[in-house]
């Protein structure tokens, strides 16, 4: 039980819930309550789609491009740190330079909601890293995580115009900023445990 409410707090901050609910209350500006519900169920189910096939065929990735685990480790601890500086400096991810409620779009709830806002880069390189590290059992567990946190999404979504009654647009830039913080510290971890996977080998040698 303790590993999948880790887990699912780990996916949960990866999705940046508030920087992805100020993009839903912006993209959904003067919409119907039905239409929101709609909107936020097709970006929460296109969402775990690409999550679920992500963490599924991580390791096989890897195999076929002849990468290794720590690699990868490196390479999206940093992409995740950028998001994370982007969000405690602005208050929104780096990556998110479309879909804004500007544009005309005949559906927001996939581009631009659900990519790149909910699975950026930064996340599906962690994805993939999980859904590596995740081993029998785990990997069970890791996938119950993250369903589990994109339900919790969903339900913030649902209730997001009134989160904003409560807290303001002030107040869900500060929850994403602390966001970025939790995001940071996760990110420098995958990041270590790629370089003492390098490390390890030759200090044992």
């Amino acid at each position: 039980m303790s590993l999948l409410i880790s887990i699912w707090i780990k996916f949960f901050f990866l999705f940046a819930p508030f920087f992805v609910l100020s993009m839903f209350l912006a993209l959904t500006r003067g919409e119907s309550i039905a239409s929101r519900k709609k909107v936020a169920n097709k970006a929460i189910i296109a969402a775990a789609a690409i999550a679920i096939v992500l963490l599924f065929f991580g390791s096989a990735l890897f195999e076929v491009l002849g990468i290794t685990l720590d690699s990868f480790r490196i390479g999206s601890g940093i992409l995740l740190f950028m998001s994370a500086l982007s969000l405690v400096k602005d208050g929104t991810r780096n990556h998110v330079t479309a879909g804004m409620p500007s544009e005309e779009r005949d559906d927001i709830s996939v581009v631009p909601l659900a990519v790149p806002t909910i699975i950026g880069p930064a996340t599906i390189g962690t994805v993939l890293v999980y859904g590596a590290d995740f081993q029998g059992w785990d990997f069970v567990i890791g996938l119950a995580g993250l369903l589990l946190a994109l339900a919790t999404l969903l339900v913030i979504l649902y209730s997001g115009s009134l989160i904003e009654k409560l807290l303001g647009r002030t107040g869900l830039n500060i929850l994403s900023k602390i966001t970025g913080l939790i995001l940071a510290a996760m990110a420098a971890q995958i990041f270590m445990s790629g370089v003492m996977g390098f490390l390890t080998p030759l200090i044992d040698a």
